[in-house]
């Protein structure tokens, strides 16, 4: 079984006991947290329910596992002859779920 779920803006496909990264979410380690925003829900055998946008009885219950840092993206910028050289980066900071279970 799996669904198609929205965090933050984005969409992610989750089955049970799979791990995921998301933007960070205001919940503590540890704590466990529902997604009430499931698009898609599917189970093994080709039978697939579809919301118009949501689907009104489904649910994801993930457990936060920890808050990490994303891997470093650098940023290079210059100007040819001008000797303009910037170097920036930054990490976005994530937060890792385990899908637990999944009711639809």
């Amino acid at each position: 079984m799996y669904a198609i779920v929205e965090i933050s803006g984005h969409q992610y496909k989750v089955a049970e006991n799979d791990v995921i990264y998301v933007d960070k979410q205001k919940a503590d380690a540890e704590n466990k947290i529902t997604l009430e925003r499931v698009l898609l829900t599917s189970d093994g055998n080709g039978k697939v329910k579809i919301g118009t946008p949501t689907l009104e009885k489904a649910k994801i219950e993930a457990k936060v596992v920890d808050h990490v840092k994303g891997d470093k993206i650098v940023v290079f910028k210059k100007k040819r002859r001008k000797g303009y050289q910037v170097t920036r980066g930054h990490r976005r900071h994530l937060t890792r779920l385990l899908i637990e279970k999944i009711t639809a």
